[in-house]
């Protein structure tokens, strides 16, 4: 998840010995005072009271719930640590479903909520100081590349066939997560467990968008017909229309409007606004599903899984031309279409904005303020409690191709880690099947609208109630929802590089730098982070080695990424009817 602030947050060593000296403490004898029939009887409960609905019938979920029971026996007693980030889908987990698996298995659980920044601290320093600080973590897929080259964490798929065959429900069902495709590396194994999953797509104001008026002055203004944008050229015609021309002045009932909203201030979270994809949209690096091969979206290339390069000198594409158009453009949106206050903002700033009532559009919206977003009695709901805007696939830039991913998908999933004990891993594994399982995913999905499984998405419910979501039930439905996926297995550090990507921008947001000159101290930095990696070896088979640097004209007349500047950055506008696409994603086009 993207809205918080603190992945560089420092860890002192006293808070380091005061937490591993609480989950000590944890780690008590089992006790005996837990009682099958007890747990049965909560069993009922819970799944008459609060898992409902449900994909699974009463006594499907009953029987779920007993194997929980049973295979828990030899754990009970046992106070489990786990932690995630603190959003709404693992509040629901903290204070509901931990509760629940108490009562069900008696394994007790402390499933604590830190942010994001913290969460990734905290699995460095366990694995840094091979202490068991936490039993399991839910940590973004976007340390796939990093979790897969390192020898700290159990690969699930070892795991299940081997140590944990006992504590693996035979009702998991893996090929119903939508998202295990992300927590898959290199060597074809499953790596960690989705728990929770949001996208970034294209948020407008549906009202607006087919108000007769409105729709008559754009047509006016730019001979084509006002719709969902396919690319950055009808984007840009938009927001220029809602903040300088509609209704003369750039103003919808009297009130100022603008076409565009983003953020800008030197925060880590600019460094997510631009690793979630942005450069992706643009369309540089190469096409492939979940990421381009062998360049990705962070502009890094792969040669048989070893990062060879970001620089355009040694075959990558961090500082190419498309890339480089990616940061002009946001720059130059964020000074003439945003409000002026956003460019000293950061994202959770940032977030609530569009809920205020004044804005048209937004590139980039993540999907995990839907909830927030049809609260009653914004300006952006509907007295019927239906919403005023939809949402849709993000336009994409000029050097987009077929087959490129569009944009970005977070997954926040379950991960084992080598240091922790037996015992204690095998109770936090039950605990991570137990909140993703099909007894309880469907109605965690309609408390925080973070889908993880497939049959959630086609169930009942959420074909009854699609109108109160914008376009996100459909868009989950979709075929189209493939193209959003999160960072790949091409980055071999996530932490290190990451924290890159935000000095680098606020630079160029700042005028200190050009786009051109933000994006080449990108490339070079990463590259040399990367050949520190290649000198530690890190990753084994799958450790960068990075190319020989060429010409940059080299590897332009190569095929596929880095491609060369295009004549014309802008192409000719285009955008699609709303309805008639929602019609398409509901046929499966």
């Amino acid at each position: 998840m993207r809205h918080r602030a603190g992945r560089s947050a420092a860890v002192s060593l006293a808070a380091v010995v005061l937490v591993i000296a609480g989950c000590a403490q944890g780690a008590q004898q089992p006790s005996s005072d837990f009682k099958e029939a007890d747990g049965k009887a909560a069993a009922q409960r819970w799944v008459s009271q609060e898992f409902t609905p449900s994909t699974l019938a009463k006594d499907q979920q009953l029987a779920e719930m007993d194997w929980f029971m049973k295979a828990a026996a030899p754990y009970r007693g046992m106070q489990i640590n786990v932690v995630s980030e603190t959003i709404t889908t693992h509040e629901y987990e903290s204070q509901q479903l931990a509760k629940a698996f108490t009562e069900i298995t008696g394994i007790k659980i402390k499933h604590d909520l830190i942010q994001e920044g913290d969460v990734v601290e905290k699995l460095q320093t366990q694995i840094q100081g091979d202490q068991n600080i936490y039993d399991a973590y839910v940590n973004d897929s976007d340390l796939i590349g990093t979790h897969s080259r390192g020898d700290y964490v159990i690969p699930l798929s070892d795991y299940m066939a081997g140590e944990g065959k006992g504590v693996t429900s035979p009702t998991l069902d893996l090929n119903d997560f939508i998202g295990i495709s992300f927590t898959t590396g290199p060597d074809k194994k499953v790596y960690q467990l989705p728990d929770q999953q949001f996208a970034n797509l294209y948020w407008f104001r549906y009202d607006w968008f087919t108000d007769p008026e409105i729709k008559k002055q754009f047509k006016d203004a730019y001979g084509y017909d006002l719709g969902v944008p396919v690319n950055w050229a009808a984007y840009e015609d938009i927001a220029d229309f809602f903040t300088n021309k509609v209704n003369g002045n750039g103003t919808i009932d009297g009130k100022k409007t603008y076409g565009h909203m983003d953020y800008g201030r030197k925060d880590p979270s600019l460094g997510w606004r631009f690793t979630d994809a942005w450069l992706s949209m643009a369309g540089n690096g190469d096409p492939g599903i979940p990421n381009g091969l062998p360049v990705d979206d962070w502009g890094i290339r792969v040669e048989n899984c070893r990062p060879v390069g970001s620089s355009v000198t040694r075959g990558g594409d961090t500082n190419g031309p498309a890339s480089v158009y990616a940061l002009t453009k946001y720059v130059d949106w964020l000074k003439k279409y945003a409000p002026k206050e956003a460019a000293g903002m950061n994202f959770s700033e940032a977030g609530p904005v569009p809920a205020q009532g004044n804005i048209a559009q937004q590139i980039f919206w993540y999907t995990s303020f839907t909830a927030d977003m049809t609260k009653e009695g914004l300006p952006v709901v509907n007295s019927d409690g239906t919403p005023k805007w939809r949402i849709a696939p993000s336009p994409h830039g000029a050097y987009w191709k077929d087959g490129n991913k569009l944009g970005y998908q977070d997954a926040g999933s379950w991960t084992l880690l080598k240091n922790t004990p037996k015992e204690r891993r095998a109770a936090a594994w039950l605990y991570a099947q137990f909140v993703t399982s099909k007894t309880v995913s469907l109605k965690k999905s309609i408390v925080g609208l973070t889908f993880i499984r497939d049959s959630d998405i086609k169930s009942e419910y959420f074909a009854q109630n699609s109108k109160k979501y914008g376009g996100l039930i459909e868009f989950y439905g979709s075929p189209a929802r493939k193209q959003w996926t999160p960072t790949g297995t091409n980055v071999p550090d996530y932490p290190k590089l990451a924290q890159l990507w935000w000095q680098n921008v606020a630079t160029a947001v700042t005028g200190e730098t050009t786009p051109q000159q933000s994006m080449d101290n990108l490339a070079k930095q990463q590259d040399d982070i990367l050949s520190r990696l290649e000198r530690r070896g890190y990753g084994g088979d799958c450790a960068p080695k990075l190319n020989p640097e060429q010409p940059a004209q080299y590897w332009y007349d190569q095929p596929g990424a880095p491609a060369p500047k295009l004549a014309d950055e802008r192409g000719k506008p285009a955008t699609l009817d709303y309805d008639k696409l929602i019609a398409q994603w509901k046929a499966g086009d």
